[in-house]
């Protein structure tokens, strides 16, 4: 039997901190509920589901913008 190794990026456990809802991510990127959900249902944005509940982690959205950013830059 093997035993859960966490990734190296990995920091611990989620806090609700670290959960982002639709509103606070509209808020953030200055965008609209369609086009948040546009880019969780395209998977640009990652999200988990908490029974009918979005949740975007921070690392998701800090992600989004780096890569966008660098799509960009080039």
């Amino acid at each position: 039997m093997t035993s859960y190794q966490p990734s190296a990026s990995h920091q611990g456990p989620i806090t609700s901190q670290e959960l982002l809802t639709v509103p606070q991510v509209m808020a953030r990127l200055q965008l609209g509920r369609s086009a948040v959900y546009d880019l969780l249902r395209t998977r640009q944005l990652a999200s988990i589901t908490l029974g009918r509940a979005r949740r975007i982690p921070t690392r998701a959205l800090t992600d989004f913008i780096r890569t966008r950013l660098d799509q960009e830059a080039a």
